[in-house]
C-alpha cells in the first residue's frame, strides 16, 4: 500500500506527546506528516506545568525545551478538548491515520493501608495539582494540621514536604497562585514527618530534591541516628555509587547541625514501615503507627516486630503516580498502564485471549512503561514507538476525511471551546504580566473557564 502523508493525532501535550511529536518529524521516512496534539487542559506542559513544584524553577527549565518545539509552528495543538467526551476513538479513525497516547499518569497509587479512607489522609499528587493552580482541582485544601506524616521516599514526598513545611513568604518569588499562597501562609504546621521503609542509602530522591530541603529558612531538618548504623551493603552502596555517596553526605552533614532554634521542624523518619493511620475517636487521622525494619543482608528490609506511634492530624501518601483508564483502549488495571509491545497497544482476543495488536493505536511515556523515569527516559521511549508507527505504515488506518480543516469543523460543529498555539501564547503572555505586576515571573491563571476566554481573546 502506497501512503504520501501520515496524518497524526496525539491525546496529551506534555513531555510525552511533544518528543513524539518532534521525533516523528525529524525521522527520516518517505511520507509527509501532519500532527495534532490534543490536551484536556487548555495549557500544554502537562506534569511539567501541573506536577512540579512552583519553587523548582530549574526543572522547570524543561518548558524552554518543549516551547521551541511548538513555537516551530509544526504541530497543531487542540487544548481544552477531552478524549471521550470532546473526540472519541471512531472520531480520530475518521480523521487520522493512526493516534498515539501520551496521558502520563495523574492519579495517586493506592496504599492499602488501615485507616488510609480517614478524613485528614490525602493523596499526595492531588495535594501537587492543588499547589501547583491545576484548574480541575478545588481552589481550597484544608491545611489545618500542626503534625503532618508525609508517606514515601521519592521526590514527590520531598515536594509536598517541602512545600508543607516552608514558610509561604519564601515562595513569593515562584509562580504559585494567590489562592494557594494565603492557604499556605495560615497553615499552623510545626511538624513534618517523612517515612520510608528502607535505609538513607536505598531512597529514590534526588541529591538535588535533599539538598534543597536543608536550604529552608527557619526549618530544622531532623534526621536520626539509629538510622545510620549502616550494614555492609548500605557501606557498598555509599562507596560505589555517586548519586549515593551525595545523599549520605548530605545526611551526615544534617546529622552535625544544631537544632531546636527554628519555629519548624522536617523529620526523616528511615526504616519506618508505615502500618496502620490511627483514629482519633472523631473519623480523622490522630496518629501513624509503624514497623521499624532492619537491614536483611540482601539489600532489601525485614521487620523487626517493634512498632511505634507518632501522633498526626493529617497524612500525604506520596508512592507513586497510576494512569488512568481511557474509553475504547484496552487498560492493565494491575499496572495502570495501556497493554502494548513497544509502544504498539495490543489488545486480547475475545475467544482465544491471546493479546494482538491494535492496528493504528501507540502509546508513549508514563501511560506505556508506567510512573518511572526522567526525561531523558521520555525522549527514547518516543524514539520507540515512533519507530513503529513509521514502519507500520502498511497497517495504518484509512480515515474517510483526512484534511486539517475537517477536525476543526468537527469541533466547531460540537460547540468545543477549543485552545490552540496563539491562545497558549496569550495566556502565556497575561500570566507574564500579572508576574511582572508583582516582581514575578508569571503567576498562573487557575480557573478553566478564565484560561478559555484569555486563551481565545474573549477578554
Amino acid at each position: 500500500m502506497t501512503r504520501n502523508k501520515l496524518r497524526l493525532a496525539i491525546i496529551g501535550a506534555g513531555p510525552a506527546g511533544i518528543y513524539a511529536a518532534d521525533i516523528l518529524l525529524k525521522s527520516e521516512r518517505h511520507f509527509d506528516v501532519s500532527i495534532d496534539l490534543f490536551d484536556h487542559l487548555p495549557a500544554p506542559y502537562g506534569l511539567v506545568r501541573y506536577g512540579v513544584a512552583p519553587d523548582h524553577p530549574r526543572i522547570k527549565g524543561i518548558i524552554t525545551a518543549l516551547r521551541e518545539v511548538l513555537d516551530r509552528g509544526d504541530i497543531r495543538i487542540f487544548g481544552n478538548v477531552r478524549f471521550g467526551e470532546d473526540l472519541t476513538l471512531d472520531d480520530l479513525k475518521r480523521h487520522y491515520n493512526a493516534v498515539i497516547f501520551a496521558t502520563g499518569a495523574v492519579k495517586d497509587a493506592d496504599l492499602h493501608l488501615p485507616g488510609i479512607d480517614l478524613a485528614g489522609s490525602y493523596g499526595a499528587a492531588d495535594f501537587v495539582s492543588w499547589f501547583d493552580g491545576h484548574p480541575d482541582v478545588p481552589r481550597t485544601w484544608p491545611l489545618d494540621a500542626k503534625e503532618v506524616a508525609v508517606i514515601g521516599n521519592g521526590n514527590v514526598a520531598l515536594d509536598v514536604s517541602r512545600i508543607l513545611a516552608k514558610h509561604a513568604e519564601d515562595l513569593m518569588v515562584t509562580e504559585v497562585p494567590p489562592n494557594v499562597a494565603e492557604i499556605l501562609a495560615a497553615s499552623p504546621v510545626t511538624d513534618v514527618h517523612v517515612f520510608g521503609r528502607r535505609g538513607p542509602t536505598s531512597v529514590k530522591f534526588t541529591p538535588l530534591e535533599l539538598r534543597e530541603l536543608g536550604e529552608l529558612r527557619d526549618v530544622d531538618m531532623i534526621v536520626y541516628d539509629e538510622d545510620f548504623d549502616y550494614d555492609d551493603a548500605a557501606r557498598a552502596a555509599v562507596a560505589g555509587n555517586k548519586q549515593v555517596f551525595v545523599i549520605d553526605k548530605v545526611l551526615q552533614q544534617w546529622r552535625q547541625r544544631e537544632v531546636g532554634q527554628a519555629s519548624r521542624r522536617l523529620h526523616l523518619h528511615f526504616y519506618a514501615k508505615p502500618i496502620e493511620l490511627v483514629d482519633d475517636g472523631t473519623g480523622r487521622v490522630g496518629a501513624i503507627r509503624w514497623e521499624r525494619t532492619e537491614p536483611d543482608g540482601e539489600g532489601g528490609v525485614r521487620g523487626t516486630g517493634e512498632i511505634r506511634e507518632q501522633s498526626v492530624q493529617a497524612v500525604y501518601r506520596a508512592v507513586g503516580y497510576f494512569g488512568s483508564p481511557l474509553p475504547g483502549i484496552p487498560f492493565d488495571k494491575k499496572f495502570g498502564v495501556i497493554p502494548n509491545h513497544e509502544g504498539q497497544v495490543l489488545t486480547r482476543d475475545k475467544q482465544t485471549g491471546e493479546a494482538r495488536q491494535m492496528y493504528g493505536v501507540y502509546a508513549t511515556g508514563w501511560i506505556k512503561r508506567g510512573p518511572v523515569g526522567l526525561i531523558g527516559h521520555t525522549k527514547s521511549d518516543a524514539m520507540e514507538t515512533i519507530k513503529h508507527v513509521i514502519n507500520d505504515l502498511g497497517n495504518w488506518w484509512n480515515p474517510e476525511s483526512p484534511s486539517e480543516e475537517s477536525i476543526v469543523e468537527l469541533l466547531e460543529s460540537r460547540g468545543i471551546r477549543w485552545t490552540d498555539l496563539d491562545g497558549w501564547h496569550r495566556l502565556d503572555q497575561h500570566e507574564q504580566a500579572l508576574g511582572a505586576a508583582e516582581g514575578r515571573v508569571r503567576v498562573k491563571v487557575v480557573p478553566r473557564d478564565d484560561m478559555v476566554q484569555i486563551s481565545r481573546g474573549e477578554v
